[in-house]
């Protein structure tokens, strides 16, 4: 496994970018998973999707599991939301992509989705609470939409502001 480089702010080239379909789950997309799932335990974070690291295919990891508790990495290829909630939860985000920056999103609060699994198996599942907000953080990825694209446009120039100057002080 490598831990590979995870593309941030302000290269919303890359990050805005709609991710393809997976064709089917084979050894070359096992291999790209496990690359994620070691890059974002690294960082740390809880979720990261392949378009972070600068792979345009829909492909995420995700693990809500404690410092002190057993790994419980989830691997989603294709995720598709079939349902969502009317009632919607707050929850402060970050993103590994945006370091260092968080802000309150208001999402639904529980979804069904349907993905393929690590064996490439049609799976479907009900997710509530930090994992319904984690899987709509990271399928937004693969849909070319960032965390802030949630909050205002006043803070979400601010942010890109931020970034950008940054990388022209060096500072990235």
């Amino acid at each position: 496994m490598s831990i590979i480089p995870i593309v941030t702010l302000p290269d919303e080239k890359t990050l805005r970018e709609v991710s393809k379909p997976v064709e089917t789950v084979d050894a070359q997309v096992r291999k790209l998973w496990d690359d994620m799932l070691e890059t974002m335990y690294h960082a740390p974070g809880i979720g990261l999707a392949a378009i972070q690291i600068g792979v345009p295919r829909r492909l995420l990891v995700i693990d809500l599991s404690k410092e002190d508790e057993e790994k419980q990495p989830l691997f989603v290829a294709n995720p598709e939301i079939t349902w969502s909630s009317e009632i919607q939860s707050d929850y402060e985000e970050g993103c590994l992509s945006i370091p260092e920056y968080y802000e309150m999103v208001t999402r639904p609060a529980e979804i069904r989705l349907r993905y393929l699994d690590r064996q490439g198996e049609p799976r479907e599942m009900h997710a509530t609470g930090l994992m319904a907000t984690c899987l709509q953080h990271e399928i937004d990825h693969l849909n070319g939409v960032l965390f802030i694209d949630h909050i205002s446009r006043l803070k979400r120039d601010r942010v890109l502001k931020k970034f950008q100057k940054a990388q022209k002080l060096g500072k990235l």
